[in-house]
């Protein structure tokens, strides 16, 4: 499809305000799920990242990594298996879990910022101390090697983005002084505490659906804002459900932390980061 040069003229007239007041302001974006998937999707999501760091917006990119984690465990003959929603995390479970996060997956993505010329440094939680973590428990179940944040470093993303870089975070965490062991992290949280130690402009998490919807089977329903304030309302009348309450949590943890705003946005569509942060309309939902 053509675009008339007209349109093209007013998109970018509404993008300069945006780009203008957010930029040397930090932006964390959570990475995961089918963006991270689907090639041609995961290429327009790179881009975007690099066109907010080419306007000077200061980007940590925190991923996930779960399909990748699952493939590899079955290659291995080893079944994933997950408690109240959360992986399970045995020794070996922990070595697919560094081997894939902190490793391929973290690499190809570093890679591909790098090919559409981004400049990109992959780290994991424990690069630096950046994540301390301790063995987390969920109802008192044994989930092994889960860990929850205890506390986050920023030293090492501050010298990344003072570089230049886009830091590339995969939510591996290391126990305290007297704990030699690593644990996996829930991205959605790490992102969440990353922005907040950072004092970040905004979270932004890439998901599967299109945002907050009033009813789950109609895309028209998004709620396009939502002020933090209300997230309890919504979560005691089921508007908010299932996979979404893990995320409306994360975004409450970061609008209370500082953060300036939460966004949640379909990361399968195609250049949904800039049209959710450059247009006046958006297309996800901002917690504000």
């Amino acid at each position: 499809m053509t675009v008339p040069d007209n349109v093209r003229a007013d998109i970018l007239a509404q993008a300069l305000p945006y780009m203008r007041r957010f930029a040397g302001k930090t932006l964390v974006v959570k990475y995961g799920g089918a963006a991270m998937t689907n090639e041609g999707v995961k290429v327009t999501v790179v881009q975007d990242l690099v066109a907010l760091s080419c306007v000077g917006i200061r980007i940590v990119l925190v991923h996930g990594g779960g399909p990748e984690i699952d493939s590899m465990l079955r290659r291995l003959g080893k079944e994933p298996v997950f408690v109240q929603g959360l992986r399970y995390t045995d020794e070996e479970t922990m070595d697919v879990v560094q081997m894939v996060l902190a490793g391929k997956v973290n690499k190809d993505i570093v890679a591909l910022i790098q090919r559409q010329g981004g400049r990109a440094l992959g780290l994991c939680g424990a690069d630096g101390g950046l994540i301390a973590a301790r063995r987390r428990s969920k109802g008192g179940v044994d989930l092994g090697l889960v860990g929850e944040i205890e506390s986050i470093d920023r030293g090492v993303l501050d010298a990344a983005l003072a570089g230049g870089y886009i830091p590339v975070v995969a939510t591996v965490g290391l126990g305290g002084a007297d704990d030699e062991r690593l644990y996996n992290i829930n991205a959605d949280t790490a992102a969440a505490d990353i922005a907040v130690a950072l004092g970040a402009e905004k979270l932004v998490l890439l998901t599967d659906v299109p945002g907050v919807l009033r009813d789950p089977e109609d895309a028209s329903t998004l709620v396009s804002a939502l002020p933090r304030t209300l997230i309890e309302e919504y979560l005691e009348a089921g508007i908010v459900s299932k996979g979404m309450i893990p995320k409306i949590e994360c975004c409450a943890r970061a609008v209370d932390g500082g953060v300036g705003r939460a966004h949640i946005v379909d990361g399968r569509s195609p250049h949904a980061l800039l049209l959710e942060l450059f247009t006046d309309r958006g297309v996800g939902t901002m917690i504000l």
